[in-house]
């Protein structure tokens, strides 16, 4: 017998509270159809003024949990969650703005092999979502399909069904209303199967609890934080990429513009050396980081990297083992040009005018190539570290 708990948060919800019950406990039919026999409403009251815990406690089926005091959105569904009996457990919000007659369907999903299932507003269906919100939605699921390199239509859905036993791989999770695209996050790099299906959505009864501004600060913040508590490298990598490409594009437009002129790059030309050097060792430094954050990351889940950089690597052996050589030449390659442009300019007795974007170089590929030997030698440090209990174990396994 399969069991289907359905979590309602509700903050000052009277205008919508009985309509949205009511419809749920119209599907129980529904749900026995696709096999899902048993259907549990929670109704979480999180310290409401007005009449709605008057209301729910009234309507029969209606399993009423009280908080004394307001805990936020995701409080209350975690609250819910944790009383819930259901092998699956579904939520959705207390507005009426999700179709609790699409449960059925997230259940079939669930019941054929999905863990998580979400009801989607930007997949297809129609919506009567506002012009600022579609164009939010729109943003945190395509980073979420960056962050995470699985395509997302909505990342902060709050109408899901998932199994219940999921909870414990994708806890913590936070009180507020960033639960949902916290939840999203947690979920791809858990490398948990989660399936959208398109659902409508409906404008809300009463007035909208979400700020704009605030809560998708607070949804951008989360969704990287999370993420980089999975694979950091995937976005300090992707940040110290682009500095490195920019200072790339920089030197190819310098030897462009030196031939034939060797005296004078203009300001804009100036600007753009300086730049190009603090975008390479700035690059290098956040790109490495990452790659440190990751075995860090690894050490403490105890288990081999995951997450890369890149969907697959780039190199047979990880990206870091190639730092130490880079770093070597690099320096040479630096200490070299530095050598030669001051022979050449003692020797020739060349202007500073023709010097000093030598040199300039030089200190470049210098500090470029120590930061790669320094972050070679650390990263084989963390490497040994976060590998070393995995491959005890599988000694003492061979010699048991």
């Amino acid at each position: 017998m399969t069991t289907l708990s359905v979590v309602i948060p509700a903050y000052n919800e009277e205008d919508g509270i009985a309509e949205i019950a009511h419809r749920v406990l119209a599907v129980r039919d529904s749900l026995r159809e696709v096999g899902v026999d048993g259907l549990e409403l929670l109704v979480v009251d999180d310290g409401s003024k007005d009449k709605t815990v008057e209301i729910a406690s009234g309507i029969d089926g209606v399993t009423l949990i009280k908080h004394p005091q307001n805990k936020g959105y995701g409080g209350a569904l975690k609250t819910g969650f944790s009383q819930a009996k259901g092998e699956l457990i579904g939520f959705l919000d207390a507005d009426g703005t999700y179709p609790p007659e699409y449960f059925p369907k997230l259940c079939v999903e669930a019941i054929n092999g999905s863990e998580i299932v979400v009801g989607s507003r930007m997949a297809g269906a129609d919506s009567q979502m506002p012009l600022t919100r579609r164009v939010g939605n729109f943003f945190f699921a395509n980073l979420l399909s960056i962050l995470g390199r699985q395509r997302i239509t909505d990342s902060a859905s709050g109408m899901r069904v998932f199994r219940k036993e999921v909870l414990q791989k994708i806890y913590p999770l936070p009180d507020g209303l960033n639960l949902t695209p916290v939840m999203s996050t947690r979920a791809l790099h858990e490398q948990i199967k989660m399936t959208e299906i398109p659902i409508p959505y409906s404008e809300r009864l009463g007035r909208s609890k979400l700020s704009v501004v605030h809560d998708g600060r607070l949804f951008l913040e989360s969704m990287i934080w999370t993420a980089m508590t999975y694979n950091p490298v995937r976005i300090l990598g992707l940040v110290g990429l682009a500095g490195i490409v920019l200072a790339a594009l920089v030197l190819i437009g310098l030897v462009v513009a030196r031939i034939g002129d060797t005296t004078s790059l203009g300001a804009w030309g100036v600007t753009a050396v300086f730049t190009a050097l603090i975008t390479s060792v700035g690059g290098i430094s956040i790109f490495a980081l990452g790659v440190t954050f990751n075995y860090m990351v690894s050490i403490f889940h105890k288990q081999p990297i995951r997450q890369g950089l890149f969907r697959k690597p780039i190199f047979k052996t990880p990206i870091n083992h190639q730092f130490g050589w880079l770093g070597i030449l690099a320096v040479v390659l630096g200490v070299a040009l530095g050598v030669g442009s001051l022979s050449l300019a003692i020797s020739q007795n060349w202007p500073i005018q023709r010097v000093w974007l030598y040199l300039l170089g030089s200190a470049m590929s210098t500090l470029v190539g120590l930061q790669l030997i320094i972050y070679w030698v650390l990263l084989r440090v963390l490497e040994e570290l976060s590998q070393r209990e995995i491959l005890a174990e599988r000694d003492l396994q061979g010699y048991g």
